[in-house]
């Protein structure tokens, strides 16, 4: 299965006292593979800094490269096309894209833009985190 995790959910997930840890835990597990591309990395990278700092961004991204090189479950996708499914924000529009270039099964977000996916013919479906957590993972 592989999973494209919206920011917000990454931001708070790697708290490791947060209910949605369990969604990294998982993931390093080998639970999933998750889909990143450049244009999500920078911006995993840009608001991890502003909101924890540097230092917690590079620990997330030596994570990243290590689970990377010891596990299949890191997915680097580059986009070639852009969907434009993401209307009202299209700043959310990479990880659509990311989605489905990857052929993702999820898009873990809290983001009610991304329920124009629900319909709109792409594999990748918007689920929240406690959905994820409860229904795919089935924990809680």
């Amino acid at each position: 299965m592989t999973v494209v995790l919206d920011t917000n959910v990454v931001l708070q997930a790697r708290a490791a006292g947060h209910p949605y840890h369990v969604i990294l835990e998982a993931w390093l597990a080998g639970r999933y593979a998750l889909a990143v591309s450049t244009a999500m990395l920078l911006e995993y990278e840009e608001v991890l800094t502003a909101r924890v700092g540097g230092a917690r961004w590079r620990q997330f991204a030596a994570t990243l490269e290590a689970v990377a090189g010891w596990q299949d479950n890191v997915r680097r996708v580059e986009t070639t096309f852009r969907f434009h499914l993401i209307a009202a924000d299209p700043d959310d529009d990479k990880f659509a894209d990311c989605a489905v270039a990857a052929e993702a099964e999820w898009i873990v977000t809290e983001d009610a833009h991304f329920e124009v996916l629900q319909h709109s013919g792409h594999k990748p479906q918007p689920i929240t985190p406690e959905a994820f957590i409860r229904d795919v993972l089935g924990k809680g």
